[in-house]
């Protein structure tokens, strides 16, 4: 039996700051994926919902929320919630689902509207929640990590900020023709680094921001998607949602310690490259069958770090990679073609529905300037807080 499904239509509401209700923005990028896929609402068996969280609670029934709002029909739904990942675990959901037997095709859909600056958690005491407790003991927004990471990579492997500031400039090239990015402009290395520094060594262009957007994906079974006549869909290879191994040996939000690995050995990976790892074998695919991927670049410096991490190159060498253009369009393998969060912002729900769109249009060859010419086969991967990863492979 086929692992595979098929994407027959993918949506978005454009990044930005609109300051209204996330749901307007998920009923736009659903609306436009079912367009897209030429599917009637009232067709949809299932609504799959990536949740809009504040440091571990509840914010919304994302699945139901969107089945109101595109107007009740009966479908079936759920909700899911991983953080950053929480798009990719509802697209697991719905994949489940329709190689199960139990639809034949879905909704996944995520919307947020977000706070004013770094997300910060939610007013009350609550000292049992270890993301609470970084920011009320230690004062640890995100962009502390980010430089903590910049850090490391600058003390194991030689990187520089001039480094940094290149993938930057990449990746503004990259967003400045998309039209659902936020941040529209190209920059050059000297106004990376003259602009304000924020967690050093990183400065404000080398950091994502807040955002408010939407995505949203129509799947299907291979069998649907033949019955309406489309037979070679972009198809969904794979979805891996792993979580760490023990030890887990480097720090991830919302921790400030490892696991100590005195009496227990390393596993064979750790969690980030263990994320990609699943999704090759599920797919029987490697990092050298890739055309493009788009990584979970928060800031500058990470995005060098999943370079390793999806097998593009070896530990040290991912600012080589970047200096010889090969991750930019017209390269071996563009990463963060559409011009990344960097470009974006985070929308957390949305994010990583965001990125399955947009190796689609690419596979489809519809990027428009963007494109990422004879693309085949694309990956997408992030990681949600409390040890979500995830990975999507998608070929055509």
């Amino acid at each position: 039996m086929t692992r595979e499904i098929a994407v027959l239509g993918v949506g978005m509401h454009p990044w930005g700051k609109w300051g209204r209700n996330f749901v307007e923005y998920g009923v736009v990028a659903a609306r436009e994926a079912l367009a897209d896929a030429g599917v009637d609402w009232r067709d949809v068996q299932l609504v799959c919902g990536a949740d809009t969280m504040r440091n571990g609670y509840p914010g919304y029934v994302a699945g139901a929320t969107f089945a109101q709002a595109l107007g009740w029909q009966g479908a079936q739904v759920s909700s899911s919630y991983a953080a950053c990942a929480s798009g990719a675990t509802a697209l697991s959901a719905a994949r489940a689902q329709i190689l199960a037997g139990l639809c034949d095709v879905a909704l996944v859909v995520g919307a947020d509207t977000t706070p004013k600056g770094f997300l910060a958690p939610n007013a009350g005491e609550r000292g049992d929640d270890p993301d609470w407790l970084r920011f009320r003991l230690l004062g640890a927004t995100n962009p502390t990590y980010f430089g903590l990471y910049a850090r490391r990579r600058i003390e194991m492997y030689g990187a520089t900020p001039a480094d940094f500031a290149r993938v930057k400039v990449k990746n503004a090239r990259h967003g400045f023709s998309n039209p659902y990015a936020r941040y529209r402009k190209e920059v050059t290395e000297e106004e990376v680094a003259a602009s304000p520094l924020v967690s050093d060594p990183l400065r404000l262009l080398e950091i994502c921001a807040t955002s408010d957007g939407a995505a949203a994906l129509i799947v299907s079974s291979l069998d649907y998607a033949k019955s309406r006549g489309i037979v070679d869909p972009v198809r969904i290879s794979a979805v891996s949602t792993v979580t760490p191994s023990y030890p887990n040996t480097l720090i991830d939000m919302p921790s400030f310690s490892t696991d100590s690995a005195y009496g227990v050995a390393p596993p064979e990976r750790g969690f980030r490259d263990s994320i990609a790892h699943a999704a090759y074998e599920q797919a029987g695919l490697g990092p050298d069958d890739l055309d493009l991927a788009e990584v979970y670049d928060l800031s500058t410096a990470l995005e060098l770090d999943w370079y390793e991490n999806i097998g593009l190159c070896k530990p040290g060498e991912a600012e080589r990679l970047l200096n010889d253009g090969d991750t930019t369009i017209g390269g071996r393998v563009p990463v963060n073609p559409s011009g990344g969060l960097g470009s974006f912002g985070e929308a957390v729900p949305a994010q990583a529905i965001a990125q399955v769109c947009e190796v689609a249009w690419h596979l489809r060859g519809a990027a428009g300037e963007r494109q990422v010419e004879g693309a085949r086969v694309g990956l997408t991967v992030n990681q949600g807080l409390f040890g979500h990863g995830s990975c999507v492979i998608l070929r055509k």
